[in-house]
């Protein structure tokens, strides 16, 4: 299979391919299009030149057909589930689940474009604005650049296309090298659903080469971007005045309180813990439990962990598969043996076969070590021992990263006071900080990130405010 460029409503060939491999087995899965630096600039006039078409496109046609999308996606479910599963090692019944929430957030973004309103303003209420009324209108910003990465290939790409689409602005998405296939499957059922030509346009290719494009070009109005601290600083800078969102790392955690009945929650923490192999923005990575039932937990935990199935993504009971490249499996490995030399004890897993790493549990590890500190990304999780649920909040807080955390307790105000105290995005009660449903705010503070996702919310980021004032 040769997978082109999609620029301006048309599939265009490139000059140069990529073999896409698949990180379990090492199978071709097909021969990738390497846009340049020219390609990405055709892309952005094609994005430029649709912008009128969509910016006076009525609400209800948006809305349709972001509706028709979601229906054809909702067809297409194994189709899609399978790239996905194939391009990213991501377990089949994970792909499945990533695939029904695609649908949604595609249906959520039909709603919302709908909703787009202004409000009228009492001008009266200053001196000198008597005999004037005044209203806002919401306008798209214009052309949106998109970069997503590979972790939800399917689904972070429509926390970005959705909104741009609804809000009547046009995109240039750029997917993650390891994971383009899903984006293109979007653009095919995009174009079958009726979009204009250059309102969406997928280029794949090296994302140092495309993105510098993307962030400095003067025809994009908003840059949104989900990866690493490191390039989200770098797009931040170069970025001049375009408005840019930013979903970048973190090292997740959650609070087990005292009260909590252990057997009732272990399943749910591991699945945080272990869900897509721990590659998860809001992965459970540290877990502080208080002293009462620390050895209980972790019993409970490493038992439940060793039900998981090991092995081929596209198998149905698959749990935990590959890591998305063989340079991630390594580098875990020299963060585990770091960890162990500062003192910790692997209580399970920590090896490595081809490119699965065995969901790893980590005990009695330092602070300061590069598994605690720094986004894992992988499946492997630390476990403490906390007096307090004070402490335990000092340590989640001791980061450099605050997307969402969690905690479980029967005690509404120990909860409420944690939730207070939490230096999150978003704090989860009763729950693992991985929950995530496509309507709700989704951001961080610190070096999570800035703006927030959800669609609502993106499109907040996406639309101007023009204000209107009639002098009687």
């Amino acid at each position: 299979m040769q997978q082109h460029l999609f620029i301006g409503g048309e599939w265009k060939a490139a000059s140069s391919y990529t073999t896409l491999k698949s990180p379990y087995s090492g199978e071709i899965i097909a021969e990738v299009a390497e846009a340049t630096a020219e390609d990405a600039k055709a892309a952005i006039q094609a994005a430029s030149d649709a912008r009128s078409e969509m910016r006076t496109m009525p609400a209800h046609q948006r809305s349709a057909i972001l509706e028709k999308l979601a229906d054809l996606l909702e067809e297409r479910r194994e189709d899609a589930a399978r790239i996905i599963a194939r391009e990213a090692s991501k377990p089949w019944k994970a792909a499945l689940a990533e695939v029904d929430r695609t649908v949604q957030t595609y249906k959520f973004a039909a709603e919302e474009a709908k909703r787009i309103h202004g409000e009228t303003i009492p001008l009266d209420a200053a001196p000198g604005g008597e005999g004037r009324m005044a209203y806002t209108l919401k306008e798209p910003v214009g052309v949106v650049g998109a970069i997503t990465p590979f972790n939800f290939p399917l689904n972070l790409v429509a926390h970005k296309v959705g909104p741009a689409l609804a809000a009547g602005n046009t995109v240039v998405l750029k997917p993650a090298e390891q994971t383009p296939l899903s984006a293109y499957l979007i653009a095919e059922l995009l174009e079958q659903a009726g979009l204009p030509a250059g309102a969406l346009n997928v280029i794949s290719g090296d994302g140092k080469t495309i993105g510098d494009v993307l962030v400095t070009d003067p025809r994009v109005s908003y840059i949104t971007f989900t990866g690493s601290p490191a390039v989200g600083t770098e797009i931040r800078s170069k970025a001049g005045l375009k408005r840019v969102t930013l979903e970048l790392g973190s090292n997740a955690a959650v609070i087990i309180d005292r009260d909590t009945d252990v057997d009732a929650v272990i399943d749910r923490c591991v699945s945080g813990a272990f869900a897509n192999q721990g590659q998860v923005c809001i992965s459970v990575q540290r877990i502080y439990v208080v002293d009462e039932l620390y050895d209980t937990f972790v019993s409970r935990f490493i038992e439940a962990t060793q039900r998981l199935k090991i092995g081929d993504p596209l198998e149905p009971d698959t749990d935990v598969s590959a890591l998305i490249s063989a340079k991630d499996v390594e580098r875990v490995r020299e963060w585990l043996e770091e960890a162990v030399q500062a003192g910790a004890r692997i209580a399970l897993g920590g090896q490595a076969k081809g490119g699965i790493l065995e969901p790893t549990v980590l005990l009695n590890v330092d602070p300061t070590s590069k598994v605690s500190c720094r986004e894992v990304f992988a499946p492997l999780v630390l476990i403490h021992s906390v007096s307090s649920i004070d402490e335990a909040v000092n340590h989640v807080n001791d980061s450099i990263y605050g997307l969402q955390a969690g905690i479980y307790t029967r005690n509404i105000t120990t909860a409420l006071d944690a939730a207070d105290k939490l230096e999150v995005g978003g704090v989860m009660i009763n729950d693992i900080p991985s929950f995530r449903v496509d309507h709700m705010p989704y951001g961080g503070v610190k070096q999570s990130g800035t703006g927030r996702e959800g669609v609502k919310y993106a499109m907040e980021e996406m639309l101007e405010t023009k204000l209107i004032v009639i002098k009687r």
